[in-house]
């Protein structure tokens, strides 16, 4: 078993990996990504609802939420230019993850300050701060083609070369700088050579509010699903780096 909640689970067996979801849409979105994306993806073996069978890609995770990364400065850059080479491929034909509006986002932002707050989950000031920070990731943006979910351990390499990037479920259109936050999440040190792989001007205000934003957004969800943001190197310690 590699991870499981109550929305999905992924088991891995051999070589291949078998993710189960009751979602179809779901699976659909992650098959027609990968056609699309113009970066080394998974192969899908085989599509029997609610089961998607696909190939194990060589190499390594780039690295772990909370734990240092031993990958190089130049397979981060590879990550960086990879990552370049999806946000200008041609749009896919639907939102993603990255994709939401910014009133849905605000709003639900703000719920889920309030909610960490009364629960006694985080302190207030701590709470404000990062909601002041994420104010930055909260502008108009223009559609790309994002993945939506580009966790570090979603990108593999093998030494500097990146061999496969796993985990489409939620791609689509969105915004750009959203892939670049969720990527160097926990690893801000890495930031600069993902930029210069990158090759184009970031806005690191914006990267620092996507941070902030989306470790609000998701501590619940960690806890109530029992994962643990209070872990070394994870979504709180990012928020209490704001500070």
């Amino acid at each position: 078993m590699v991870v499981a909640h109550s929305e999905r689970a992924t088991l891995r067996v051999g070589d291949v990996f078998l993710k189960v979801d009751a979602d179809q849409a779901r699976i659909d979105v992650e098959v027609e990504a990968m056609a699309l994306a113009p970066v080394p993806t998974p192969k899908v073996l085989w599509h029997k609802p609610p089961v998607l069978a696909i190939a194990a890609v060589p190499g390594t995770a780039l690295g772990r939420l909370g734990e240092p990364s031993t990958a190089s400065p130049a397979a981060w850059a590879a990550a960086g230019a990879a990552i370049r080479r999806l946000h200008d491929a041609p749009l896919p034909p639907r939102p993603g993850r990255a994709g939401r509006g910014l009133d849905e986002l605000a709003a639900e932002l703000d719920g889920e300050c309030e909610w960490l707050v009364t629960n006694g989950v985080l302190p207030a000031d701590l709470v404000t701060r990062n909601r002041q920070v994420a104010e930055a990731a909260l502008r108009p943006w223009s559609p790309a083609f994002t993945h939506g979910d580009l966790q570090i351990a979603h990108v593999f390499v093998d030494g500097d070369e990146i061999t496969g990037i796993i985990d489409w479920s939620e791609a689509g259109q969105g915004d750009a700088l959203f892939d670049l936050a969720t990527l160097t999440l926990g690893h801000e040190k890495h930031l600069g050579d993902v930029v210069a792989g990158y090759g184009t001007d970031v806005d690191l205000d914006v990267i620092r509010g996507w941070w902030s934003l989306r470790s609000l957004l998701v501590v619940r969800w960690l806890v109530e699903h029992g994962f643990d943001p209070f872990a070394p190197g994870c979504e709180i310690d990012v928020l209490r780096s704001r500070l």
